[in-house]
């Protein structure tokens, strides 16, 4: 005699999930022609076609402790393919909004993060913040548009000088404390969401290959996962075959890897201004030698002739490429197969704010133009202070919650170890 199982539906979050991205889902009849075409999914159990049933039906907790919506990377296969348009891959995507939005704390950014109308108020905390020290800065120097001259260590407004950022926002007291104390929460914040995410994954079962051995550890997973999809984005190489798929791996590569290398200029100027200009020598009164480069690396603005500045330049002009090749993509999306959300012209826009307030920040200082220098470079703050502190609640957390959902699928034998093939 079988067992009777009653199925709760709760409908308020299948209202929920049709309005961050899965509005189609109702007309999906499960031919399972999405889990066929997926070039990603594995043979047993394979997405998307579970995941629109239990959409359907409902079933909350059984989606959002589904690691197979974090190993999807939506290339719009099962979607082009779906012959009822019901837009299989933005249902996953839409599961991955509705991730990003509970899993770290505190849960109020994650809902400011997951509409339009709360733009307001993430612009608005870190341009009143960065105001107020451009206000106070100008009423000490005088002028809210200063041009500098450097004497000694120190900086004196004159009337033919040049255009320095850190002369009106001084990195010592303001900028660098502030940025320090950003990445400081996020890293707080992404501890818990990560935290969040594998307790989710406790529920899934282990698939036990015959001939693998024991269990691999967490961390051999992370670094196979690293080593071989993250650098070289092998499932965005793998994830379909049409020019729209192509542009797709090309964006997201050189998108990732400019921020890498922005990322090293940031730790190089930092390393070498507090460990070698403050620390070495103003602290412990050395100079020259290892300290004296420390403190040539970290001392700003540079020449374009240094090394950091032009990693600076080929970061920021690989970033805007990179951009370029996801813009065209998106824009040029069928609809009736597969749409953007709030979440990927959020993410497109504040990226294209940083690279393009980065690279006009530099133009208009090297012009001398402070009227339009300081501005820029007053929105530039701004925004990648939205993209470091909204970081666990926005699209681009993915780049840690993926990482995270693909070691923990070898680790349970879910995705095989190695390369992808």
């Amino acid at each position: 005699m079988s067992n009777t199982v009653r199925v709760q539906p709760d409908l308020k979050f299948v209202q929920e999930l049709q309005q961050v991205g899965g509005e189609s889902l109702k007309k999906c009849y499960q031919c399972a022609t999405c889990s066929v075409a997926c070039p990603l999914s594995p043979a047993d159990a394979p997405y998307p076609r579970k995941e629109m049933v239990w959409a359907q039906w409902g079933l909350k907790d059984r989606l959002l402790n589904d690691i197979d919506i974090w190993l999807c990377h939506n290339c719009g296969t099962c979607s082009d393919l779906c012959p009822r348009g019901a837009k299989p891959g933005d249902l996953l995507a839409a599961l991955r909004n509705m991730a990003y939005r509970n899993l770290a704390k505190p849960t109020c950014i994650g809902t400011w993060m997951s509409s339009a109308k709360y733009l307001p108020i993430l612009f608005l905390i870190p341009a009143i913040l960065y105001m107020a020290i451009w206000v106070m800065r100008a009423g000490v120097l005088g002028t809210a548009f200063p041009l500098f001259a450097a004497e000694g260590h120190e900086l004196k407004v004159v009337a033919d000088g040049a255009v320095i950022f850190g002369g009106l926002f001084p990195g010592d007291y303001f900028i660098d404390p502030i940025f320090g104390a950003v990445f400081l929460f996020m890293l707080i914040c992404f501890g818990g969401g990560i935290g969040s995410l594998l307790k989710s994954f406790q529920t899934m079962p282990k698939t036990f290959i015959v001939g693998r051995g024991p269990e691999p550890s967490f961390v051999v997973c992370l670094i196979d996962t690293l080593k071989n999809e993250v650098a070289q984005h092998s499932r965005f190489k793998n994830c379909g075959e049409e020019e729209k798929d192509t542009q797709r791996y090309v964006g997201h590569l050189f998108v990732f890897y400019a921020f890498i290398a922005l990322m090293i200029v940031t730790g190089t100027v930092a390393a070498g201004h507090w460990g070698g200009a403050w620390f070495l020598e103003h602290v412990l009164g050395l100079e020259g030698g290892f300290a004296g480069l420390l403190a040539f690396l970290g001392h700003t603005p540079m020449p374009l002739w240094s090394p950091v500045k032009l990693l600076a330049n080929v970061g920021a002009f690989a970033l805007i490429y990179g951009l370029m090749k996801l813009t065209s993509r998106r824009t040029a999306l069928d609809a009736a197969k597969s749409t953007s959300n709030w979440y990927d012209w959020y993410l497109l826009t504040v990226i294209w704010g940083i690279a393009l307030t980065g690279l006009g920040s530099e133009v208009f200082r090297l012009l001398g133009q402070p009227v339009l220098a300081y501005p820029t470079y007053y929105l530039h703050l701004i925004l990648v202070f939205m993209l470091l502190a909204y970081l666990p609640w926005s699209k681009l957390g993915h780049v840690v919650y993926r990482t995270v959902a693909l070691a923990y699928a070898r680790k349970i034998g879910r995705l095989p170890m190695g390369e992808l093939k």
